[in-house]
């Protein structure tokens, strides 16, 4: 993908024009300069889907941001964020937790744990953990159609580890490296990926612009007993050993590597309301180029209705609507947040995430 240049409208405005109708022609010249930089690419490019591992790292684990279509790589105000745009590291002061669990399709299991602790002075320390697992499944056979008797797994693992500074007053960068792991039954595989982000808060008034790269890394493949094979070296010849042990190889597939920019523009509506707008832009390794938009509308920081449209434009997508609530509150000295989310997978029908947010 072609480079893409954030919208500086706001710096060249005259003095005298409307703060908003300001911050209006800098978010549609972000959002032009990023369409154009999508459809920059040959017209007839294949989508690649279907060609990588690790798709469990592509659930977004916020019920917040995923109500507002999954477009957060511009919101840099907790540690929702980080999955995001490890970027989003930086500017977390103080101590947070997150605990978020989804109801996937087919009866599998999404959960994902995150923790922050800012380091006085030096910067903040970041961890999370990711956890896909589809429950015992009948083994079947074309003999025995209904089971042998035997049950199967399989079962996801992501473990992150990310450090991130508020480098200037506008400025924040973070930096994580993850270890994931897929098993299928007794076979498995192992790799080490990276993540990066920046944050840049480009107004006063809180217009960030926003550029992640997630799960960078090499190929890796499946290996483990399920794989282990008797090899006959010559079946045409008897009294030779027939059942010589082997072992098959699979071939080796990338994890999805996303690069994302965006914006988030935060709007003062009244004393006891806010609205918050985002904007982003997808740039996957098996999937062809996209849009996501959302929106926020709080009242008093404690209520939060969401909505948005995830992956606009993308060839062959599944996803659309998406909906959400959420409350806050002190409890004990602390602020807690109570997230929902809800999206629509078209055929696939639909699923819900919860998080709680604790931060100290």
């Amino acid at each position: 993908m072609r480079s893409v240049v954030g919208a500086r409208a706001a710096a060249a405005a005259p003095e005298t024009a409307p703060a908003s109708a300001t911050v209006l022609r800098a978010m549609l010249a972000t959002a032009a300069a990023l369409w154009v930089a999508l459809t920059a690419g040959p017209v007839a490019a294949q989508s690649k889907t279907g060609t990588s591992i690790g798709q469990f790292l592509l659930i977004e684990p916020s019920a917040r941001i995923a109500a507002m279509g999954n477009a957060g790589v511009g919101l840099a105000n907790g540690i929702q964020s980080v999955y995001y745009n490890p970027g989003a590291i930086g500017p977390l002061t103080g101590s947070a937790v997150q605990f978020t669990h989804s109801l996937w399709f087919a009866d599998i299991t999404f959960d994902y744990a995150a923790a922050a602790v800012g380091l006085s002075g030096v910067g903040t320390l970041f961890g999370s953990v990711t956890s896909l697992s589809s429950g015992d499944i009948n083994v079947r056979t074309v003999d025995q159609p209904l089971g042998t008797g035997e049950r199967y797994s399989v079962s996801d693992l992501a473990v992150a580890l990310g450090f991130g500074k508020q480098i200037t007053h506008r400025f924040a960068a973070g930096l994580q490296v993850n270890y994931i792991s897929e098993t299928i039954w007794h076979s498995s595989l192992h790799k080490l990926t990276l993540s990066g982000g920046t944050v840049y808060r480009i107004a006063e008034n809180g217009l960030t612009l926003g550029a992640s790269l997630s799960n960078f890394g090499t190929s890796a493949r499946f290996d483990g007993r399920d794989l282990a094979i008797q090899y006959d070296n010559d079946p045409t010849r008897h009294g030779d050993n027939s059942a010589l042990p082997g072992e098959q190889l699979t071939d080796k597939f990338p994890v999805p590597t996303l690069f994302r920019v965006g914006i988030a523009y935060p709007r003062h509506l009244s004393e006891t309301s806010n609205l918050l707008l985002a904007l982003d832009a997808f740039h996957p390794s098996d999937n062809t180029e996209s849009l996501s938009a959302g929106a926020e509308w709080s009242w008093r920081d404690v209520f939060a209705l969401r909505a948005g449209y995830q992956n606009l434009w993308q060839q062959d997508s599944e996803l659309g609507l998406t909906l959400g609530v959420g409350l806050k509150g002190d409890l004990g000295g602390r602020r807690i947040g109570l997230d929902y989310g809800w999206a629509d997978h078209q055929r696939l029908s639909e699923t819900h995430r919860f998080t709680v947010v604790c931060a100290f």
